[in-house]
């Protein structure tokens, strides 16, 4: 069965190298094209084109897929299936069309919930306790095609989007080797998606990391961990963008303190209020320094109790 793959980011990697690894015909690799990148701006690859081109794979990059020039490439390579992962642009229909069989897609959720761009993010942030991969045939309506194979993982309290990631990238990829082998045998079936409960995961924005203290501690630290690497949870101090990378929350303190206010001070963490329950910083980079534990940070800047972070 002859494969195109698409694909660019780090989640593809998995993919792409299983497919390899499990000797499937891969007759050309689809992945955006080169950036400049860095003070120099020199070109960069993908990470896909990398793997693609330490394998011998031939290479396809352009800057619109469903130009009419790539939809002939695409055509005279006379693929049976598409498989697209994390590629970066969206398909046509009569690009979708290409393929004898169908395109199919890994997604890391569990359809029709998390549609969109940050499915892991938002299931952190949302504090799921239950998320997981789907394998589905790719339609023209963003992520909305009938399901092949789906299987669900538990969410730690410690998950964080990097861990999380790396799990789901490991499922996607053993998932897509059984789907693909049920449509070799003809023994798949199309499941279509219950459109009634469908939820959407938009792409991240940089203000998508904004603490809000009113909030309870559990949601912040949720945040705190469905925002690494990128953008990160931020709060600011003294007029100065203050991120948070680890924290823990407190359940047995009793304060009278607001929302956003330092309780205590020490060398274990910093400890401030929230709407619910207190939220200890443990890991934290102010604005123009280097990221820091609370032992560095308070001898350095002095911070006392009484003092307050705030959303701006």
């Amino acid at each position: 069965m002859k494969i195109v793959f698409f694909g660019s980011s780090h989640f593809a990697v998995s993919a792409l190298q299983a497919l390899i690894d499990k000797g499937e015909d891969i007759i050309c690799v689809v992945t955006q094209p080169d950036k400049k990148k860095g003070r120099h701006l020199h070109l960069s690859k993908t990470d896909v084109k990398t793997v693609a081109l330490e394998s011998g794979l031939k290479v396809y990059q352009p800057q619109d897929i469903n130009t009419k020039e790539s939809k002939e490439f695409l055509t005279s390579l006379s693929s049976d299936l598409f498989v697209i992962v994390a590629y970066g642009q969206l398909l046509s229909q009569e690009i979708l069309d290409i393929p004898k069989i169908m395109p199919i897609n890994i997604h890391a959720s569990l359809l029709p919930k998390y549609r969109g761009a940050a499915p892991i993010n938002w299931a952190i942030i949302n504090g799921d306790k239950t998320t997981g991969v789907t394998i589905m045939k790719v339609t023209k309506k963003m992520d909305s095609g009938p399901i092949i194979l789906q299987k669900s993982v538990q969410v730690s309290d410690l998950d964080t989007f990097i861990n999380l990631e790396d799990g789901l990238r490991s499922l996607g990829s053993e998932l897509l080797l059984e789907a693909i082998s049920l449509i070799k045998n003809k023994k798949f079936k199309l499941i279509p998606q219950d459109e009634s409960k469908v939820s959407f995961a938009a792409k991240l924005k940089k203000r998508d990391g904004g603490i809000d203290w009113d909030k309870p501690a559990v949601k912040i630290y949720n945040l705190i961990h469905g925002t690494l690497p990128w953008p990160g949870a931020f709060t600011h101090y003294k007029g100065k963008l203050l991120k948070i990378f680890n924290a823990s929350v407190i359940t047995d303190l009793k304060n009278e303190a607001k929302p956003g206010e330092v309780i205590q001070v020490s060398k274990s963490g910093l400890i401030i209020a929230t709407g619910k329950d207190c939220l200890k910083i443990n890991e934290l980079q102010i604005e123009g320094k280097r990221k820091m534990n609370i032992e560095e940070f308070i001898a350095g800047h002095k911070i006392k109790v009484g003092e307050k972070l705030s959303c701006n």
